[in-house]
């Protein structure tokens, strides 16, 4: 991954899709994992990556978090297909 900036979507063992950033991608995913997460991931473990775009700076990554966020299940769902 290039970057130190990080945006990832994580699948919940519910199969709802979780948005989030990190400098660390797998030591987040492994506090999601552990129960150690955001609050909404806590009762949907085990979670899975699905997702991730890197960037060089934190506010480019925090833009790009924002606007996956904002996206419909059906869009977050192309965006993790890869379409």
């Amino acid at each position: 991954m290039t970057g130190d900036h990080h945006v990832y979507v994580l699948e919940c063992a519910d199969g709802s899709l979780y948005t989030g950033y990190t400098t660390d991608v797998e030591r987040r995913v492994a506090e999601h994992d552990a129960g150690e997460g955001a609050k909404y991931t806590r009762g949907r473990t085990p979670v899975e990556l699905v997702h991730v775009e890197s960037f060089d700076s934190r506010s480019a990554a925090m833009q790009r978090e924002h606007a996956i966020k904002g996206l419909s299940r059906a869009a977050k769902e192309r965006l993790v297909a890869g379409d």
